[in-house]
């Protein structure tokens, strides 16, 4: 079984916050049958933004994610009501069974 984890960071523009994602490459056995999850996690802090605003996105922004090819990915964050700008981090863990 294949499996991947890792963090990027995701750039919000804008107040109410608009529509961003980020392209996670160079993800060696990530397949079309590849089981990929991303979320935010309470207590990462990144530029400008703490744990609080970290939480408040994760109930306010729903992610999603999409094959693109082998090894590559994209996650998508579409804003509800999250009035967050600038830098948050984003986990994704990936699995892939034999």
């Amino acid at each position: 079984m294949a499996s991947g984890s890792g963090t990027v960071q995701l750039f919000f523009t804008g107040t109410p916050s608009e529509e961003t994602g980020a392209n996670v490459t160079g993800q060696t056995g990530l397949d079309a049958t590849s089981h990929i999850e991303a979320w935010f996690q309470h207590g990462d802090t990144a530029s400008g933004n703490g744990a609080d605003e970290h939480e408040e996105a994760a109930a306010l922004c729903p992610l999603s994610c999409k094959f693109q090819s082998p090894g590559q990915f994209q996650i998508t964050a579409k804003p509800i009501a999250m009035l967050g700008t600038g830098f948050f981090n984003v986990h994704f863990f990936w699995s892939t069974n034999p």
